[in-house]
């Protein structure tokens, strides 16, 4: 693939932490120029954890890969006008700002009237939130963790960040559809709440709570709904089992030899274990008759035996063992190596999506303020005497600037 679908398409991305970043970097995978608007100290989340050795963010490098970066004094009457003129120019404004008067929808569409600006808010009233927050006003952390646990227990991923992020690379793409077809430009806001509320909504939880008389009880590792659960290995490892359809749970029986045990607690409880239903009914039941089998074999014995089947299954790893198998595989994956500046060569994503089988290759974050003299003289037509006059007077600084 030659060219990518954004190609042609200049985005403005003012955005910090997950969700912003994340929607501009898919952005920036599918071809737009994406021009991140940095203050001059850098981003506030610049040096955000996990970090290497010498301090570099590996977050901020894999959230920001194939973007450009120029710093400006947001604060200054100058720096603003400098950003109006480029959002002007480029047409796409993904900001996370609050509360940022100069960046209100009506004075930038005075400057164009097709401008596509997506706004992304913590809550819909404008109140902050972050996914932690979010999953707590949710009751998430109330449905996760062992069964006897009383205390919440907080998801390690912010997957509705990520989620929001999506949301919003999918709103501008659809807005600058609308735009190609009508002409006229959108204001979008999307709150991290609201996609998570939504994203639960839709799922039936919360109908389900309405509905029901009773809180639904904590799982522990099983699946909710139907069957699946971990197991301990007999080399200390352990490995997470699931059997969601029919075909995978007759492949399960049928490679741990329990067909017999299993058609015997179908009569004595009258059940029927290729419903999904019967089997979340009898999972402890389920559980206790399979984890023998387990226990009696090491992680590669299971490997082996499990191979070729259609069970579906996975041994848990930690990261350092993905990492290390992902250095081992000779296979493309959706994780490349690349270089980026300061933090070096480092395993990173690129865009899950393949375009005629092929992943397309990653690229590396900017440094701070790189392109700062180039977007300024490419985009807004500024000469050098210009742009060094900018930069002598702390509105702007370049790459090569002390």
């Amino acid at each position: 693939m030659t060219a990518r679908p954004l190609e042609g398409v200049r985005v403005i991305d003012m955005c910090t932490f997950v969700a912003g970043p994340t929607a501009g970097r898919m952005l920036a995978e599918l071809g737009a120029e994406v021009i991140r608007i940095d203050p001059l100290r850098g981003a506030i989340d610049a040096d955000r954890w996990p970090i290497t050795d010498t301090g570099a963010s590996l977050y901020w490098a894999g959230l920001n890969q194939a973007k450009k970066s120029i710093a400006v004094d947001l604060r200054s009457d100058t720096g603003r006008a400098l950003v109006t003129d480029l959002i002007a120019e480029a047409g796409v404004l993904l900001e996370n700002v609050a509360h940022a008067p100069w960046l209100d929808n009506n004075s930038l569409t005075s400057r164009r009237s097709d401008l596509i600006h997506l706004h992304i808010q913590g809550n819909a009233d404008g109140t902050p939130a972050v996914d932690y927050t979010v999953n707590a006003a949710l009751g998430l952390p109330l449905m996760t963790g062992p069964v006897d646990s009383i205390a919440p227990v907080n998801h390690v991923l912010p997957a509705w960040d990520m989620i929001t992020g999506v949301h919003a690379a999918l709103g501008i793409v659809t807005a600058l559809r609308h735009r190609e077809r009508t002409g006229a430009g959108s204001y979008l806001e999307l709150a991290l709440a609201d996609v998570a509320l939504s994203g639960i909504a839709g799922m039936g939880w919360i109908a389900e709570a309405e509905q029901s008389t009773a809180r639904r009880p904590r799982q522990g590792n099983a699946l909710y709904g139907s069957y699946g659960s971990d197991f301990p290995t007999a080399d200390g490892r352990s490995v997470m089992v699931v059997g969601l359809t029919a075909g995978q749970w007759n492949a399960l029986v049928e490679v741990t030899g329990t067909a017999d045990i299993f058609v015997a607690l179908e009569k004595q409880r009258s059940l029927d274990l290729t419903l999904s239903a019967d089997r979340f009914t009898a999972r402890q039941a389920i559980t206790a008759i399979l984890r023998p089998w387990f226990e009696a074999r090491t992680l590669e014995q299971i490997v082996n035996d499990l191979a070729n089947t259609r069970v579906l299954w996975s041994p848990y790893r930690d990261l350092g063992e993905v990492a290390t198998k992902l250095r081992e595989t000779d296979q493309h994956t959706a994780v490349q190596e690349i270089e980026h500046p300061g933090a070096g060569a480092m395993l990173t994503s690129r865009t899950a999506l393949r375009w005629q089988g092929r992943y397309t290759d990653a690229a590396p974050s900017p440094r701070h303020g790189q392109h700062t003299a180039d977007v300024l003289g490419s985009v807004l037509g500024l000469d050098a005497e210009r742009i060094e006059a900018l930069v002598r007077s702390a509105v702007v600084v370049t790459d090569e600037a002390p």
